[in-house]
């Protein structure tokens, strides 16, 4: 059986898959910087993940091909964006290429597909997220998916895509998380803070993450000083993060409310990711939670 969102969340131990989690969205923003900013803010994440799942034929919906029109009315109608910003989305993927068009059934619509190069990232993305899971419980989802990653990927994406669309704990997981995640570039630097922690103590208000260089931030994310700064002073108004001396001194620390935001909208998220997989490739060997362990 699946994990549950449940489950993950009441586990000590998923502090290190998150924390694992988060230096992997690093690893691929310093990687491949456009490639990442996709995954850098929950909205172009979310559409992302409708393009592939209607490429690869949407659960449900009877069909599968994308192009600029259906994209357009599926972000729409789903409230991922506006018209605007998801035609300007798909123009985007187009100039990066990581969309190209192909034929299709219908001559006169331009059907699009995602490149090596997308279908690489996002298949890295999911088997990173497969093997957490993996070292969870001792199953071993992402070897079968990387037995065959172009089959795997088109048989488990679409569910979770479906899922998280609908999924009001993945969507708005609460008021900082959303204010970092729905920024430009405010997913990876809320990644970044979040992989600093060095524990949860759950009973503990506010876990200090040592100094935070505000410089270091801006050059490797390259976000800037104006729109760092306010991100963090909205959420120190919040009293979600914040410093242990006035003016910005001392050790940074994050407020345990927003720490568990993240944490359950990891969990959520994850069981989402399980759920699919193990629909597509059947469950995995769970062994007693006493044995399990994260590495």
């Amino acid at each position: 059986m699946a994990f549950t969102a449940e489950t993950l969340a009441a586990d000590d131990r998923f502090l290190a898959a998150i924390l694992h989690c988060a230096d992997q969205m690093l690893s691929i923003y310093r990687e491949s910087p456009r490639i990442a900013s996709i995954f850098a803010a929950q909205q172009r994440w979310l559409m992302a993940h409708a393009g592939f799942a209607l490429h690869y034929g949407y659960p449900g919906d009877g069909k599968s091909g994308l192009y600029s029109g259906r994209f357009i009315d599926f972000a729409v109608r789903n409230d991922i964006a506006s018209r605007n910003t998801a035609a300007a989305f798909m123009q985007e993927m187009l100039a990066y290429r990581f969309l190209r068009p192909v034929p299709g059934p219908d001559k006169r619509t331009r059907y699009l597909e995602p490149t090596e190069t997308a279908e690489e990232h996002f298949t890295r993305w999911l088997v990173a997220h497969l093997m957490i899971l993996d070292n969870l419980d001792g199953g071993e989802r992402a070897s079968k998916v990387s037995a065959d990653p172009s089959a795997m990927m088109a048989a488990i994406q679409p569910r979770i895509a479906r899922a998280i669309i609908g999924s009001e704990a993945v969507r708005n997981p609460g008021p900082t998380f959303n204010l970092f995640n729905w920024a430009n570039t405010g997913g990876l630097v809320m990644d970044y803070l979040i992989s600093r922690l060095p524990e949860f103590p759950r009973a503990a208000e506010r876990v200090a993450v040592g100094p935070l260089s505000l410089r270091e931030i801006r050059e490797q994310f390259m976000i800037s000083n104006t729109h760092l700064k306010r991100l963090l002073t909205q959420a120190a108004a919040m009293e979600s993060v914040g410093w242990t001396a006035p003016s910005r001194k001392g050790d940074f620390w994050l407020s345990r409310r927003f720490i568990l935001e993240y944490w359950n909208y990891q969990a959520a998220k994850f069981a989402i990711i399980d759920a699919a997989a193990e629909a597509a490739l059947g469950p995995a060997v769970h062994e007693e939670p006493q044995a399990r362990r994260v590495v």
